[in-house]
C-alpha cells in the first residue's frame, strides 16, 4: 500500500514497507539495519495493501532492534487466507469483520488503526488516503477500534463493522483499514514524523441498479521513420474512464480482435482496474504505419465487470477509432528530389537541344553568306 507525505515546515508522514521474505532475521541485523531502514522509509519505500505485506519501520531511539508487523483480514480465531474484504450490503445494512495484527517483531509495540477512502494509483496498486487528508465515502462507515497493543511474537484479533448508510449510492466503494507506528528520523538536516502502515482494502458492493459505462477519449502521436522505403510508429493514447458505479477492469490494444488482449507499449498483455469516477491512460504502440496523411487506427477496448466473490462478468469489447496525421516528410523530400533531378536533366537537355538549333541556325546563315558572295563574284 502506497503512503502519502503529510507536508509541514518540519514534519512530514512517509511509508516504510517491505516484503516478508525480505527481512529474514531483522532482529539479530543491530543498529546497523535499524539505520537503513530508517533511510528507506525517509526516501518512501511502500508495501502494496493487496499483498498483505509485512512492513519494517526504523526503531525509537535507544531502541536496537526495528519493529516489524503485518496485518490481514481474520476471523475470529485468525487469519483466514483473504487477500482483502469483499462484502455486498443493503443500503442502512451493518457488517461486521476481523483483522488480524501479528507483531513480528522482538518487543511489545502500540499499534494505530486507521480507516480512509481507497483508490487505485496510475500503476494500478491499490492505496488508501493518507491520514491527513479527509474521507467523505466508504472510509466513513468503518468503525475499528483505534489502538492495539500487541505483545512481541503475538497476534491480536480486531473487530471492526462496516455500516453503509442508508442513502448510500448503489455501486462499489473502496477503503482500506491499516495498522501503523510512527517513528523519528532525519532527512537533509531536518526531523521528519515517518509514518508506516500495512493494511487491505476493504470493498463494499451497496445493492440496487447496478450500471456499468465506460467512456473512451484519446489522442495520437506518429513517429517518422527517416528511411523513405520504411514505415513509421504512431502512438495511441486511450484515455479509459468509469463513468458507471461498479468496479471495471478495462484494457485496450491495437487491432479489432478483442481476443488479442491489452497490450502496453511494450508489448506486454496489461489489464487495469477502475473504480466508479477513476480514469486511466493506455498508451499503444502501433508499429508499420505508413504516413498516408490522416491514417484511422482501430483500437478495441475489453471491458468487465469485477464481480464481489472475485469473478469477472464480461462486456462486449468497444471498438474505438484513432485518427493520427501520418505526414510522409521522407517521401515528400525524396519525390521533391526527383524531382529537382528530373528538372535539372530536362533544362539540360533542352539547354543543349536550343544550343543545337542555334548552331545550325549560324551554320545555314553562314553557308547563304557564302553562297551569295560568290554570285556575285561571277
Amino acid at each position: 500500500m502506497e503512503l502519502h507525505p503529510r507536508r509541514g515546515n518540519a514534519r512530514r508522514r512517509q511509508p516504510a514497507g517491505t516484503s516478508r521474505h525480505a527481512w529474514p532475521s531483522l532482529a539479530s541485523l543491530g543498529t546497523v539495519w535499524a539505520r537503513i531502514i530508517s533511510v528507506l522509509a525517509i526516501l518512501g519505500v511502500a508495501a502494496q495493501a493487496s499483498l498483505i505485506p509485512v512492513a519494517a519501520a526504523s526503531a525509537e531511539p535507544g531502541n536496537k532492534s526495528p519493529v516489524t508487523w503485518a496485518v490481514s483480514p481474520a476471523k475470529a480465531s485468525g487469519a483466514d487466507g483473504r487477500p482483502w474484504v469483499e462484502l455486498e450490503l443493503d443500503p442502512g445494512a451493518t457488517a461486521g469483520d476481523h483483522l488480524a495484527l501479528r507483531n513480528l517483531g522482538d518487543r511489545e509495540v502500540t499499534f494505530s488503526i486507521t480507516a480512509a477512502d481507497g483508490y487505485f494509483t496510475s500503476t494500478g496498486r491499490f492505496n488508501m488516503l493518507p491520514s491527513d487528508a479527509r474521507s467523505v465515502d466508504s472510509g466513513t462507515w468503518i468503525s475499528v477500534k483505534k489502538q492495539v497493543t500487541v505483545a512481541a511474537g503475538a497476534t491480536a484479533v480486531v473487530p471492526f463493522t462496516v455500516k453503509v448508510p442508508a442513502n448510500a449510492t448503489p455501486g462499489d466503494h473502496a477503503a482500506g483499514i491499516a495498522a501503523s507506528i510512527h517513528s523519528q528520523g532525519t532527512s537533509k538536516g531536518s526531523q521528519v514524523d515517518v509514518e508506516s502502515r500495512v493494511g487491505f482494502r476493504v470493498m463494499t458492493r451497496v445493492k440496487g441498479v447496478i450500471t456499468p459505462r465506460l467512456q473512451l477519449g484519446s489522442t495520437a502521436g506518429y513517429a517518422t521513420s527517416w528511411n523513405p522505403f520504411a514505415p513509421g510508429e504512431a502512438t495511441l493514447d486511450v484515455v479509459l474512464e468509469n463513468t458507471g458505479n461498479v468496479r471495471l477492469r478495462v484494457g485496450a490494444a491495437s487491432g479489432t480482435d478483442p481476443a488479442a488482449g491489452a497490450k502496453d507499449a511494450g508489448g506486454s498483455t496489461t489489464q487495469a482496474e477502475l473504480l466508479p469516477g477513476e480514469k486511466r491512460t493506455v498508451s499503444i504502440q502501433v508499429r508499420d504505419v505508413w504516413p498516408l496523411g490522416a491514417v484511422t487506427l482501430p483500437v478495441t477496448v475489453t471491458q468487465a465487470v469485477v464481480e464481489t466473490n472475485g469473478s469477472v462478468n464480461g462486456l462486449p469489447p468497444i471498438l474505438h477509432n484513432v485518427t493520427v496525421w501520418a505526414i510522409p516528410w521522407p517521401q515528400l523530400i525524396v519525390i521533391l528530389a526527383l524531382t529537382l533531378m528530373a528538372g535539372g536533366l530536362l533544362w539540360g537537355r533542352m539547354r543543349q537541344k536550343k544550343k543545337v538549333q542555334q548552331l545550325v541556325r549560324e551554320a545555314r546563315q553562314l553557308g547563304r553568306r557564302e553562297a551569295g558572295f560568290d554570285r556575285e563574284t561571277i
